[in-house]
């Protein structure tokens, strides 16, 4: 399971002294899985992690299809000190309007609205908005996609608090065993 293997590592990041997150994105099968949220739990307790260090996130779409169940997991992921982030956002029809519902920490914004910001006023207007709604909401911001330096600089001027993508940093695996890179 992804998810134990994440608080595995960060336990063992946690050892060396470092503050690291880890995200780990959700299926849309989350919700009506009974066991996810006991081992969740579980592998808090056992390996003592500070578990704000991990970020589960979970598509808008996902979110939209099931909005009571994704309010009691949201609160149950919150309630044992996880942080939760909307992967995906901006792509559905009511994003704002489950805001009001969800009590998430981040927001990661589509990479769609991202990967040509630096040429693309619509975008850029939707991005700005995103992040002031976010940010009066006490809510973090995640660009997606972010490839080069100016869109970087776009984005900063924006309040984005972090960004993903190859110009930041190429994925990478884990190594199960020894928490180390595997490039």
């Amino acid at each position: 399971m992804v998810v134990r293997r994440a608080i595995k590592l960060l336990a063992e990041i946690q050892k060396t002294g470092k503050k690291q997150y880890i995200e780990v994105n959700l299926s849309d099968k989350s919700f009506t899985d009974r066991e996810l949220l006991l081992t969740i739990k579980k592998e808090l307790t056992t390996t003592g992690i500070n578990a704000a260090n991990l970020v589960l996130t979970i598509t808008e779409n996902t979110l939209m299809a099931n909005m009571f169940m994704a309010e009691r997991f949201i609160k149950a992921l919150k309630d044992m000190g996880c942080r939760v982030g909307i992967d995906d956002f901006g792509i559905g029809f009511s994003s704002f309007n489950f805001l009001k519902k969800l009590p998430v920490d981040y927001l990661k914004i589509d990479g769609s609205l991202i990967h040509n910001i630096t040429n693309n006023p619509v975008d850029q207007h939707l991005v700005r908005a995103m992040v002031e709604v976010a940010r009066g909401l006490g809510k973090q911001t995640v660009a997606e996609f972010v490839e080069n330096k100016a869109t970087i600089q776009l984005l900063s001027e924006y309040g984005v608090d972090f960004g993903q993508g190859y110009y930041i940093g190429k994925p990478f695996i884990f190594s199960e065993k020894s928490g180390k890179r595997k490039d």
